[in-house]
């Protein structure tokens, strides 16, 4: 049994003596003292650039390691996958924390490099240039109906075949959702407040050229590939002769090498990572700007297979949202001081109904059809 979820405030009505906006203020307050007392007593964690530059290149090490290991035939396919993903789990929130300017941020060249390599070793994602704007506005509006980046990743969509689709698979999430995404990102540009129709239609052209030009490459060579598979699986049941080039072979060996050390481990990541994210943030009914009707702690313990793949995101990310500075691993160290302040100021732990919900934040809310 899950923990009864608190009901939800009228807006402005203080609980406890305290309203939404104190309680947020008060958790982060306790939370980033917790980062300086944790500061304090390991002062290396102030080196934030060293350390973020020392999680980029060991991760990407690890990415190339992985692979040439399959490669060489010294380790499976099952292992390189999943080994691969977590490397890549480092690199996606190392982005999320460079999104934020937190490393590098006297040195943007340096910042700017860091992004562009890490969007190379996971092609699969937006462009995190592009990505800046989205979450940085996630942040401004988080659930509301502007909030591009959530929307991008299957939140407030019911859950079903189509969801389950869409959770690994960004461009299935466009494809799959088209009046939807092009509403959203309408309202999304609308937010930015465009001065004239020429700003809004770049602002319109940067979101559709948003994966260009290596993640449209990459879905071309993924979606490929497993049609390719598809075919070769399917053809033979069906007692269709196809008359295949000589250079076949050589062809998919190659996309199957893409496929082990580069394809599949970003489909494992992503879609651990966007089911629970998606998961975790509420959308549709929340208040603009309140951190508390934001987010949740999602930390089951039949999550854990999942929390492997985006560094237990689900546990720690609702912590960024009230103390916007720390880095990933800081919030990982210090979780247990933000999830009993967090707990005491009535933010919701592992409310599992926002499933049946939608990601609605009210418990009896009506599922969009």
């Amino acid at each position: 049994m899950s923990p009864k979820p608190n009901p939800r405030r009228k807006p402005g009505q203080p609980a406890g003596g305290m309203s939404d906006a104190q309680k947020s203020e008060h958790i982060r307050s306790v939370v980033l003292q917790a980062g300086e007392d944790l500061r304090a007593r390991h002062p290396w964690l102030r080196h934030q650039d060293a350390i973020g530059a020392t999680i980029m290149a060991v991760s990407l090490l690890g990415m190339v390691a992985s692979g040439w290991l399959y490669v060489e035939g010294l380790i499976a396919w099952w292992v390189c996958v999943p080994v691969t993903a977590i490397f890549a789990s480092f690199i996606h929130e190392l982005e999320h924390d460079l999104i934020h300017q937190m490393y590098f941020r006297a040195k943007p060249w340096a910042n700017s490099l860091m992004l562009a390599l890490g969007w190379a070793a996971r092609a699969s994602t937006v462009n995190p240039f592009v990505r800046r704007k989205l979450h940085l506005h996630h942040h401004k509006v988080s659930g509301t109906e502007s909030d591009l980046e959530e929307r991008g990743i299957t939140n407030g969509t019911p859950w079903g075949l189509r969801r389950l689709l869409m959770t690994g698979d960004n461009m299935l999430a466009v494809f799959l959702r088209p009046n939807e995404m092009r509403r959203a990102t309408a309202k999304f540009i609308q937010a930015q407040k465009p001065a004239n129709r020429q700003e809004a239609l770049k602002m319109a052209a940067e979101q559709t050229l948003a994966y260009m030009p290596i993640g449209q490459l990459y879905y071309a060579l993924f979606h490929g590939w497993v049609v390719l598979h598809a075919v070769m699986w399917a053809a033979p049941l069906l007692g269709v002769d196809i008359p295949w080039p000589q250079w076949t072979p050589s062809v998919m060996n190659a996309l199957d090498v893409f496929g082990v050390v580069y394809a599949l481990p970003c489909l494992l990541r992503t879609f651990c990572l966007h089911f629970i994210s998606s998961n975790m943030h509420y959308y549709g009914d929340v208040e603009a700007r309140n951190a508390m009707q934001q987010c949740q702690v999602l930390n089951p313990w039949w999550l854990m297979p999942m929390q492997l793949f985006c560094f237990n995101f689900g546990s720690t990310h609702a912590i960024h949202h009230f103390a916007v500075k720390e880095p990933f691993y800081v919030r990982q160290w210090n979780a247990e001081v933000a999830h009993k302040v967090m707990r005491e100021m009535g933010v919701r732990f592992n409310d599992f109904g926002t499933f049946q919900r939608a990601n609605r934040f009210r418990l009896k809310a009506a599922v969009p059809a």
